[in-house]
């Protein structure tokens, strides 16, 4: 059969790392299909054709078709490969002729949104898988088949490597996720660190967004992808919803609650005058999708109930935040200019901070791990004291690390467009770190203190900071420019 010749194999950016797994799959003795699983937009089909590009593939594409319509156009793809039009009157006889069509060389076969052949209740899913089941331990040790399954709704992928799931066992694993700034920047090499970061906390690390937002300034990237309504991602989060889910109103008002910020759940019920056990229910389909997650303070028992919900994908906090509520004003006259200036622009850099707070947490683990082998973000009460006498009531720290149980690290992340003053030292010594005591954690006598800011720091901290070996502050520019490559 004839090499597969992908047409975007030129376009193709990064995932180096899926590449080199998925080809050492294909070289290797391995005998199991590569189950792809991510979310919409997140590069599946780019990496799968960019992988089959050069190998004998045949590439099919499940839609939503009738079952007896798609498995037409299947037998159709398959001909060139097994030399005549196969009948294919079920999902098994599709399995069947793929496996073997690879009987006399070694063939890859990708099946795209697997799931939407598996039909639409529990009980047909099931018997379709079975039948699939009972193909591959039927063909699979005459075949030289390399089969790649690859599937956006999350959930249902996720189920075939369940204990009761008739493909437990027989499947190997390959998630694709958003891209991390580090590999994000291939995106944005003619940008200042910072301005990439930016662009990378609007986009998310999705290759998509990531493209259409490289271009221009980051004002008229904006205004002309997302809030124009002839812009391609004008309706995005609405099309990401609308196709994963079927009644989306009130994921759409969870989403515009979680936009803002990470919430309690009480905090995103009451507004929407729904209980907390049903909004819990939309929330945990949420995380099936892996639009949400629920997370908890550093040092947090796993059943606890403070923890926080947080919409992590940053271009639909974006979307909930400055175009969803803004749609009906946008197509009625509202300039997208006026917009950005009035609403995105002033809150640009708090939409910015909690993707660059997850970047510290994960420069920490890098290279400090001699210091902390544990950080995360700390929320609780106040010191003891504070709270008796009513002055302060919480407090929160970006980053708290620990080794062997002991806090030994405290960090604090800003991206503000001012340099960071030597009061931050004064507020972490007498307000958060006598917090962390007296919630029960066994902290050292000095903790390192790590601070990270977009605009630097202030001469005086940088005189407290050369006085001793305590305090650190970290380059931020330099920092992203180094581990992005961007030099």
């Amino acid at each position: 059969m004839d090499s597969y010749s992908s047409p975007i194999v030129g376009e193709f950016l990064n995932r180096e790392s899926e590449l080199e797994r998925l080809n050492a799959w294909w070289e290797g003795p391995e005998r199991r299909p590569v189950a792809m699983i991510g979310r919409r937009r997140v590069g599946k089909s780019w990496l799968f054709r960019r992988f089959a590009n050069g190998k004998p593939a045949v590439l099919l594409v499940a839609e939503q078709l009738p079952p007896g319509v798609q498995l037409t156009r299947f037998a159709e793809l398959l001909e060139p490969a097994v030399g005549v039009r196969p009948d294919l009157p079920d999902i098994g006889a599709l399995f069947r002729v793929a496996f073997r069509a690879a009987r006399s060389e070694k063939l890859l076969v990708v099946i795209d949104e697997f799931p939407l052949l598996l039909g639409p209740s529990g009980s047909e899913a099931r018997r379709a898988l079975t039948a699939v089941q009972a193909v591959m331990e039927e063909e699979r040790d005459q075949s030289s088949i390399k089969l790649v399954l690859c599937g956006s709704h999350v959930a249902q992928m996720d189920a075939l490597f369940g204990e009761r799931n008739p493909m437990h066992g027989r499947l190997v694993r390959a998630d694709v996720r958003p891209l991390a700034f580090a590999d994000a920047a291939v995106f944005f090499r003619h940008l200042h660190a910072v301005a990439a970061f930016e662009r990378y906390a609007i986009s998310g690390g999705m290759p998509l967004y990531l493209g259409r937002l490289a271009d221009d300034s980051v004002r008229a990237a904006v205004c002309r992808e997302i809030l124009d309504r002839s812009g391609p991602l004008w309706n995005e989060g609405r099309s990401i919803l609308e196709q994963e889910l079927r009644e989306p109103r009130v994921y759409f008002g969870i989403l515009e609650q979680l936009a803002s910020g990470e919430k309690e759940l009480n905090e995103i019920a009451q507004p929407m005058r729904m209980n907390g056990g049903a909004v819990a229910k939309y929330l945990n389909t949420l995380v099936e999708l892996r639009l949400v997650g629920r997370h908890l303070p550093f040092g947090s028992h796993p059943n606890a109930r403070n923890g926080h919900w947080r919409l992590e994908d940053p271009f639909l906090r974006f979307w909930f935040r400055f175009v969803f509520p803004y749609q009906s004003g946008l197509e009625s006259g509202l300039r997208p200019g006026d917009l950005y200036d009035s609403e995105v622009a002033p809150a640009l850099a708090d939409h910015v901070a909690p993707v660059f707070e997850d970047w510290c947490r994960g420069w920490l683990r890098a290279n400090r791990g001699s210091v902390a082998t544990r950080v995360d973000a700390w929320w609780g009460n106040a010191a003891n004291q504070l709270r008796r006498d009513n002055e302060r009531s919480s407090e929160e720290i970006d980053a708290v690390g620990a080794t062997r149980n002991r806090v030994t690290l405290v960090a604090e992340c800003k991206w503000t467009n001012r340099p960071l003053r030597s009061s931050i030292i004064a507020d972490l010594d007498t307000y958060k770190i006598p917090a962390l005591r007296d919630a029960g954690f066994r902290v050292v006598d000095e903790p390192r203190i790590v601070l990270f800011s977009k605009a630097g720091y202030s001469e005086g901290l940088r005189t407290l900071a050369a006085s001793g070996e305590r305090i650190e502050l970290v380059d931020v520019p330099s920092e992203l420019t180094a581990r992005a490559n961007l030099e």
